[in-house]
């Protein structure tokens, strides 16, 4: 992929595209909950799952070929796929399967909350990176906040026991994930590497599928719809932009911008659904700009 000879930077010599990435993640991502409930009524959690990798592998290998991308070498592939299980077939499968037991999907977006705290514990072993009290306080109440944002959707009932595994097991997945594309992952081909991964995943997902959902799926319009946006937009468009701001920032500042989806996910379901949001909700939105503020402010030395 191409670059301007010298792209315009910021105050901190990084290019100016790059400084409007975490914003785009975030929007992106939150999508995702919402494509998911419009096409899951359509297909089994892994059915739906084992057809968006499909289509993803095939439009990805479409454009590595035409790109003419490099391909991993064989001893970057079982790390590369490790990555992709943990993020795709874990996070996905987990999320996927939690909401299709009865776990309201803002609950599902609470224990991915999780993620960030769960991410800065692990990251300073694992990656030698330190985190600060200031961070670590920003962590926690960043974690407060999206409680007080779902708060309305917690007191509906969290759901079977079972879905609640899958969900808190969606967060370890995504963490395990985020944390080992940062330490393994950043050298590879963002093309040819995905596709890698999404076919690892595809490995997991398609047996499951095959056995305990026959493969059952409808080609209803809102299925349509949901699987052009979730490949399109989110497994090639918004995989590529995490995975450069994994390569380019600390990890558990990364992790921090999960806070943001829920309360952005609220506010699409309160524009497109007509979900209610009170005053405890954009209270608890408030929180969460200022724990993100906390936890990436850098200050002069940065």
């Amino acid at each position: 992929m191409s670059a301007d000879a010298n792209p315009p930077t910021g105050k901190l010599g990084e290019p100016v595209w790059y400084a409007i990435l975490p914003g785009v993640f975030v929007v992106f991502w939150a999508t995702g909950f919402i494509a998911g409930k419009l096409g899951l009524p359509h297909a089994g959690p892994f059915t739906f799952l084992s057809i968006r990798f499909m289509l993803v592998i095939a439009l990805l290998t479409l454009i590595a070929v035409v790109m003419r991308a490099p391909w991993p070498k064989r001893e970057a592939l079982i790390p590369i796929a490790i990555g992709g299980l943990f993020v795709h077939a874990g996070y996905l499968g987990m999320t996927f399967a939690a909401i299709s037991v009865g776990v309201e999907a803002g609950v599902s977006a609470m224990m991915a909350g999780l993620q960030p705290v769960l991410t800065a514990a692990v990251a300073a072993y694992f990656l030698g990176e330190t985190v600060t009290k200031r961070q670590w306080a920003g962590l926690l109440l960043g974690l407060v906040g999206v409680g007080m944002v779902l708060q309305n959707k917690l007191s509906l009932g969290l759901g079977t026991p079972l879905g609640m595994f899958f969900a808190f097991m969606s967060a370890v997945s995504m963490t395990a994930g985020t944390l080992w594309q940062k330490r393994f992952g950043g050298a590879m081909d963002l093309r040819t590497g995905s596709i890698v991964q999404f076919a690892a995943s595809l490995v997991v997902t398609l047996p499951v599928a095959i056995y305990l959902e026959d493969f059952r799926h409808i080609w209803a319009p809102d299925f349509i719809v949901a699987m052009a946006w979730l490949v399109i937009v989110l497994s090639v468009g918004t995989i590529f932009v995490l995975f450069t701001v994994i390569k380019r920032g600390a990890i558990s500042k990364v992790s921090s911008l999960f806070f943001l989806v829920p309360p952005t996910t609220a506010l699409m379901a309160w524009l497109l659904f007509h979900e209610t949001l009170g005053p405890i909700a954009f209270a608890g939105m408030l929180l969460i700009a200022i724990a993100v503020a906390m936890v990436t402010w850098t200050g002069k030395k940065a």
